[in-house]
């Protein structure tokens, strides 16, 4: 029953707000990773399911977001980040953030392909049964980055 109520939650994975497919990224320089808070795709969000007059409520909202970032680098956040402003300069990302040591023109498309993996923690309960618990799903959202080098000529 607490399945059939996620189902009703059509949850998704992670909006990723950054890396932007359009952007440019520069190797050794901080990159900070967020995703848009909706309630489909990071929650809380609840929905209930009934059968047979046992009505279950489930709850589900995201506990991390697993990167992996296309260079062979996995970064885990538990939050959905925070999202880059000028005035940040160059400083690192206070809660999700990398810093891509080499270049994607190796890459197809001069590009790493990279994946934002959203694990949902769904507790629910069924108080006619006086019963509950736990348990988790994934879901997975594709992103590209754009990252080059620069260099100085004197």
């Amino acid at each position: 029953m607490a399945r059939r109520a996620v189902d009703a939650m059509r949850l998704t994975g992670p909006k990723v707000a950054s890396p932007r497919a359009a952007g440019r990224y520069v190797v050794g320089m901080p990159m900070w990773m967020w995703a848009t808070r909706s309630t489909s795709s990071y929650g809380p969000t609840t929905a209930k399911a009934t059968a047979g007059g046992v009505t279950v409520t489930a709850t589900a909202k995201v506990s991390t977001i697993q990167w992996a970032m296309g260079d062979g680098t996995t970064v885990t956040c538990t939050g959905p980040g925070t999202p880059y402003t000028p005035d940040q300069g160059k400083t690192l990302s206070p809660e999700c953030g990398h810093r891509y040591e080499r270049s994607a023109a190796d890459q197809q498309d001069g590009r790493y392909k990279g994946t934002a993996t959203a694990t949902w923690t769904v507790t629910w309960t069924a108080p006619a049964l006086n019963d509950g618990g736990e348990f988790t799903e994934t879901r997975q959202t594709a992103f590209t980055a754009a990252v080059g080098e620069v260099q100085v000529l004197n």
